[in-house]
């Protein structure tokens, strides 16, 4: 089945308003977070206004039923990713909480001085930053995997790349820039070669396309909520229960233990272990609406329609002279994440002028300076889609990227 983004775009009350320069919003930033339906709204509310209270505490009624709805959204995501167990679900900040716990727990625990932990040219910050901690404190070295010309992963030397000093792999299965789509089978197969455990920054792929975690076969993949139309500040590490159980907690408190002294502590079972202190409760309820509300929608048909809204944008880019687009040409490559330049015209210049329009996109280096070194610009901007975006908003991008072109002198179309 299709899905129909003009009606679904009726459970989103922000996309209908008009922005204060009588201007209607198109929101084209999906890739930083995506909107959120009313069902999260209201679930969000309505814990405020008739659940609140802490959870996994008390003996009332409020509580227990808090710490139901919690523990259910924990289920809910385990089945929604296939993931092996809901014990091996943790409920973090977002992703960067999920990579930087798995950092500082199995991380440290496991890499030694002269280990080695890979990652690629072009993550994200959250899945750079971590690990350059983790390895100049254990004396450790990083390694990385380029990228070819059209920013596919290149593994022509990834036996050199991956080898037995590896301890672990931090990859993206998404780039939030380019859109790029990795396969990983590669790189998994080889880190099991070498014995090396894999985390997947899974922050773009989650919200975009069906996840198995099972058959993905991964020891770590991190997401966040917020991208998936759930309330930010929450996130989910999935880890291999065996590998969960010997990791470390990270930080200490609250329902992170089973019994404290003044001088030592013992601590609570998988997951209690590793989520100390008060959650989110509100965001992790609101984030079971959203989870309820994809799999209404149906992630093959989001995978699908962003697909279309892809291949009508980049038809329509390609007719624009004094344009660089950025990733692969290949549609079974690329998710719906359009990176572009306008030749003689700053980024940031850009996304003003379309701003003036309502469109809303996202410009800069997106937190991936190391790639815009290697692209040798200073950003790009960024058109990101969703289920409940249309060709008129693409449309629209393009009446705009016409006016900033006319702004600055520049022939619109070849």
């Amino acid at each position: 089945m299709s899905l129909d983004p003009y009606k679904l775009r009726l459970d989103f009350p922000i996309l209908s308003q008009t922005l204060p320069n009588g201007k209607p919003l198109v929101y084209l930033d999906n890739g930083a977070t995506s909107q959120k339906p009313l069902s999260v709204i209201h679930a969000t509310n309505d814990y405020y206004t008739k659940e609140n209270a802490n959870i996994h505490r008390g003996v009332y009624y409020l509580s227990q039923h808090a710490t139901e709805l919690f523990e259910r959204t924990r289920i809910k995501t385990s089945h929604f990713f296939q993931a092996q167990c809901a014990k091996a679900i943790i409920f973090t900040r977002g992703t960067t909480d999920a990579i930087n716990l798995v950092a500082q727990t199995y991380g440290r625990v496991n890499v030694s001085e002269g280990d080695e932990i890979v990652l690629s040219v072009q993550e994200h910050h959250s899945n750079l930053v971590p690990w350059q901690m983790l390895a100049r404190e254990k004396k450790a070295f990083l390694k990385f995997i380029p990228i070819q010309e059209d920013t596919t992963y290149n593994l022509s030397k990834l036996n050199e790349i991956i080898t037995k000093r590896t301890k672990i792999i931090a990859i993206s299965q998404m780039s939030n820039v380019t859109g790029t789509v990795h396969d990983l089978t590669k790189i998994i197969d080889r880190a099991r070669q070498v014995g090396a455990k894999v985390l997947v920054d899974g922050a773009q792929a989650a919200c975009h396309m069906p996840i198995h975690l099972v058959d993905l076969d991964v020891d770590f993949y991190a997401f966040s909520a917020h991208k998936m139309l759930g309330p930010t500040g929450v996130g989910v590490l999935f880890g291999k229960e065996e590998i969960l159980e010997q990791m470390p907690p990270w930080l200490g408190g609250g329902d992170m233990i089973e019994s404290v002294e003044l001088e030592s502590s013992t601590y609570a079972a998988l997951p209690a272990k590793l989520e100390a202190g008060t959650p989110n409760i509100a965001g992790v309820i609101g984030f079971s609406h959203a989870l309820d509300y994809l799999q209404k929608v149906g992630m093959k048909n989001i995978k699908d329609h962003e697909r279309m809204l892809t291949e009508y944008a980049l038809e329509g880019f390609r007719k624009i002279g004094g344009l660089n687009l950025y990733g692969t040409d290949d549609l079974d490559k690329r998710g719906g994440v359009i990176s572009f330049t306008m030749d003689g015209i700053h980024p940031h210049d850009v996304g003003s002028i379309l701003d003036e329009e309502g469109v809303a996109i996202r410009v800069g280096h997106h937190c991936c300076q190391p790639l815009m070194k290697q692209f040798q610009i200073p950003g790009t901007c960024r058109a990101s889609f969703y289920f409940y975006n249309t060709k008129e908003d693409i449309d629209l991008l393009f009446q705009s990227i016409e006016k900033v072109k006319s702004i600055f002198g520049r022939v619109v179309r070849k």
